[in-house]
């Protein structure tokens, strides 16, 4: 029904990161489409949403006009470093773990102990990292180049899972054997891709982690 839009209310002559302000959109407004890009799971996350000769009212400004690239960059902080950077997987990763459990072969295989270790090692450091960022805004810090590397590092953790339980599991081609783990395992493998996209692209964060490493 609404969306946040960041928009250019400046002149041409304006740095490239001023002039730009954030406005509520009412998505019934006249001359607003939205096409649902569909992902490999058939779930609508992203759209693209087209703009022709749409009125936005001045009353529908969000914060300071002006000031709308300082007020994205404080919200992306909360989005790369947030809960989902660990949680995504984390049903998955303990569905395998059950799984394990009950199969004695694989409950005594060293291969299989030590990299369910490392994966849940792996979760444990992302989790305390998103609450160290969440700290750091709690005192009013803008910590983004932490949130850059929680979300790189999480998106490494999301895409490594479905990968890393198959071959722990030994497991057949996903969607296959119709138990839980499977269903789990299917889902996040086709949707593992889209990961890395939400909230800023990889490039995107390792440049602004390469920039604050260049400045100190």
């Amino acid at each position: 029904d609404w969306m946040i839009g960041l928009f250019r209310s400046g002149g041409p002559e304006q740095q490239r990161h001023a002039g730009l302000s954030q406005f509520l959109i009412d998505l019934k407004s006249s001359g607003i489409s939205i096409r649902p890009i569909r992902d490999l799971t058939g779930h609508e996350d992203f759209n693209e949403a087209v703009f022709d000769d749409v009125f936005v009212p001045e009353d529908m400004l969000i914060g300071a006009e002006g000031n709308g690239w300082a007020q994205v960059t404080s919200e992306l902080i909360l989005e790369r470093s947030g809960p989902e950077r660990y949680m995504t997987t984390f049903p998955l990763m303990t569905a395998a773990a059950v799984e394990i459990g009950k199969d004695e072969r694989l409950r005594n295989s060293d291969v299989s102990v030590e990299g369910l270790g490392r994966l849940v090692a792996h979760h444990a450091v992302i989790r305390q990292m998103s609450l160290s960022v969440n700290t750091a805004l709690s005192r009013g810090e803008e910590p983004n180049t932490q949130a850059a590397m929680v979300k790189d590092l999480g998106n490494d953790l999301e895409q490594r899972v479905p990968t890393v339980v198959r071959e722990l599991l030994d497991a057949p081609p996903p969607g296959t054997s119709g138990s839980d783990v499977d269903r789990l395992l299917s889902f996040v493998t086709q949707a593992a891709p889209s990961y890395s996209l939400r909230g800023g692209t990889r490039e995107i964060l390792r440049s602004i982690i390469a920039k604050s490493l260049s400045s100190q």
